[in-house]
C-alpha cells in the first residue's frame, strides 16, 4: 500500500490517531457505513501498531489466531495456532489494502497535543512538525503498549556493550556466541529467551518475580486445514466461538480467589514440575502470589530453555551496572556483551498519552493524576467529542483484545451518528454518569485476585486498577451495545463561551 499520501484538508469530520487494530477497525466500519469524512494519523511509515514495532525474536500473540482477528475479516490461512508477529502484521496490511484505507492515512505524522474549542466545537490537533489541523471528533486509538519501560538501574547509561529493549530490537546486531543478560520475566521475556538461547554463549535471566506459566499448545496449521476453512467459513467461525468460550471460562478463577484459583495454581505447579527437574531452579520459578494477580503467561518452550546448560536464573536482584558488567544484589559480578531489556511498556494507569485540553482549558493530565477513568472506557466528561479505543478499564485479563475493540467500535459508530445528527452541537458525557460507572467498576475489583496483593502493572501507585475490565467480556459488550443520548449533554457550540464585552462587565462587577 502507498506510504506517501499528501492530504491538504485543514478540517476533518473524524480524526483517528493510530493505525493499529483499533484505528483501522473503526476506519473500516466507517467506510462500510458510507462515511469517508475521516483521516488516520499514524506516526510511523506503515500500519500495524505494536505488531509493526515489536520485531524481537520469538514475538507472537498469546491469544489464538482465529480469535485475535476481526470477526468481519476472518483469515483462513493462519500458519500457527497462535500468530507470530510478522503474520499478524501482514494481516493488518491486508486489511488496509482490502478496504482501501491508504487514501485516508497520513503516515509519518505524530500528534503532539489536542485542544478543544468551545466556540467552534472543533478539536485543534497540533503535530510534532508544527502543523495544525481541526476535526469535529477525535478518536484516540494509540493503545497502551507503545512506550517502552526502561528499568531503573544505577549505571545503566554507563554500560559499554549493546542494550536492546524488546520493543526497540536491533535486527542488525547478532547475539551469536555473545554473553547476554535478560532483565524481566514478563510476556516478552518468555518469548525472547527461548528464541535466543540456542545461539548465545551464555544467558543470564534476572528475575524479580516469577510468573505463572501455562502450556500454550501452539501448533502449525496444515494446508489441508486452511483449505477447509476457505471452503467452509462456518467451521472457522465455530472454532473462534469455541476459543472465546474457553477463554471466558477462566474468568471466575481470576475474579474471585477461590477453589478455581487453587486448581489453576495446581496445574501451573504440575507443569513446572514436569519440565524443571532441578528442585533449586524449580523453587526459583515458583510464584508466591495468587494466579491471575499478574498476567498469566503461555509458553511451550520457556521452562525448557531455562533448563539448558548455558542458562542461569538470578533472583537476588541487581545492585548496579558498570561499563562491562552487572552486579547482583548478593555481590556477584557478571560480565556481559549485551543487555536485553524485557521490561514491558509504560502503561498509562494515570495521566494522558499527550497534552489534552478540554472545556474551560481543563487538562486531562490533571484530571487523571490519581488514575485514569472514562465512561465505558471511551468518553471523558469535560472533553467533548473525544473518544478512546482501549481506554481505562477496558483491558482483558483473559481473552482477545479484539473482542473489546469491536464492542467499542460499535458504540463509537453510534456516538458519531448522534454527532452528525446534531451538526451545531458537541456531546459531553455527564459527570455523574461517568462517576457512577467508575465507582461500580472499582467496587467490582474488591475481593478479586487482581487486587490480592501482588505488585502488578495493572495498578496505580495507590493500588487502583485502571487497566482491566473487572468481569466477563460479554458483559462489557452488553454494556456498550446502545448509545444513550440521556447520558450525554448536547451543547450548542459557542453557547458556553461569553463574548469579551460581557465577560469584562461581569469581572468589573465582581471586583
Amino acid at each position: 500500500m502507498s506510504k506517501n499520501n499528501n492530504h491538504t484538508a485543514e478540517e476533518q469530520g473524524v480524526a483517528i490517531i493510530g493505525a493499529g487494530f483499533g484505528g483501522m477497525g473503526l476506519a473500516i466500519r466507517l467506510r462500510q457505513q458510507g462515511v469517508d469524512d475521516f483521516v488516520i494519523y499514524e506516526q510511523a511509515a506503515d500500519v500495524g501498531g505494536v505488531w509493526r514495532d515489536n520485531i524481537y525474536p520469538g514475538a507472537a500473540c498469546d491469544v489464538p489466531s482465529h480469535l485475535y482477528s476481526f470477526s468481519f475479516e476472518p483469515n483462513p490461512d493462519w500458519g500457527r495456532s497462535y500468530g507470530p508477529q510478522a503474520e499478524i502484521h501482514r494481516y493488518l496490511q491486508h486489511c488496509a489494502d482490502k478496504y482501501q484505507l491508504e487514501q485516508h492515512i497520513k503516515f509519518n505524522t505524530s500528534v503532539s497535543s489536542l485542544e478543544f474549542n468551545e466556540h467552534s466545537g472543533l478539536w485543534l490537533i497540533q503535530f510534532a512538525d508544527g502543523r495544525q489541523e481541526k476535526a469535529r471528533a477525535v478518536v484516540l486509538a494509540i493503545g497502551a503498549l507503545n512506550i517502552p519501560q526502561y528499568p531503573k538501574i544505577d549505571g545503566l547509561e554507563k554500560f559499554g556493550g549493546k542494550i536492546m529493549h524488546t520493543a526497540e530490537w536491533d535486527q542488525g546486531y547478532s547475539l551469536i556466541n555473545k554473553r547476554v543478560a535478560v532483565i524481566g520475566t514478563g510476556a516478552s521475556a518468555i518469548q525472547v529467551v527461548p528464541a535466543i538461547q540456542p545461539e548465545v554463549a551464555s544467558l543470564t535471566l534476572f528475575q524479580r518475580t516469577p510468573p505463572w506459566v501455562m502450556p500454550k499448545f501452539d501448533q502449525p496449521q496444515s494446508t489441508v486445514r486452511q483449505a477447509r476453512f476457505r471452503r467452509w467459513p462456518f467451521l472457522q467461525k465455530l472454532i473462534r466461538n469455541l476459543q472465546y468460550l474457553i477463554a471466558e471460562s477462566v474468568v471466575p478463577a481470576f475474579m474471585w480467589d477461590s477453589v478455581l484459583t487453587r486448581f489453576g495454581e495446581a496445574m501451573g505447579r504440575r507443569y513446572l514440575k514436569k519440565i524443571v527437574r532441578d528442585p533449586v531452579l524449580r523453587k526459583q520459578l515458583t510464584p508466591e502470589y495468587a494466579m491471575g494477580c499478574k498476567r498469566v503467561l503461555l509458553s511451550d518452550n520457556y521452562y525448557p530453555a531455562l533448563t539448558q546448560r548455558n542458562v542461569s536464573v538470578l533472583s537476588s536482584g541487581f545492585s548496579h551496572i558498570d561499563e562491562k558488567a552487572i552486579y547482583s544484589a548478593d555481590g556477584q559480578r557478571l560480565e556481559v556483551d549485551a543487555l536485553v531489556l524485557a521490561t514491558g511498556f509504560k502503561v498509562p494507569v494515570s495521566g494522558a498519552p499527550m497534552p489534552v485540553r478540554g472545556l474551560a482549558g481543563r487538562d486531562l493530565n490533571d484530571d487523571w493524576a490519581a488514575g485514569s477513568e472514562a465512561y465505558k472506557g471511551m468518553t471523558v466528561s469535560g472533553y467533548p467529542n473525544l473518544l478512546y479505543i482501549m481506554g481505562p478499564n477496558t483491558g482483558p485479563g483473559n481473552t482477545s483484545v479484539i473482542f473489546y475493540i469491536e464492542s467499542q467500535i460499535h458504540y463509537i459508530l453510534q456516538y458519531l451518528s448522534a454527532l452528525r445528527a446534531a451538526p451545531n452541537e458537541y456531546i459531553n458525557v455527564k459527570p455523574e454518569v461517568q462517576r457512577a460507572f467508575n465507582e461500580d467498576v472499582q467496587r467490582r475489583f474488591k475481593g478479586t485476585t487482581w487486587t490480592s496483593g501482588c505488585n502488578s502493572w495493572y495498578l496505580t501507585a495507590d493500588g487502583k486498577n485502571t487497566t482491566l475490565w473487572p468481569s466477563f467480556s460479554w458483559l462489557y459488550r452488553l454494556r456498550t451495545r446502545r448509545f444513550n443520548n440521556a447520558e450525554y449533554e448536547f451543547v450548542e457550540a459557542g453557547a458556553s463561551r461569553k463574548d469579551e464585552a460581557e465577560l469584562g462587565v461581569e469581572l468589573a462587577a465582581q471586583s
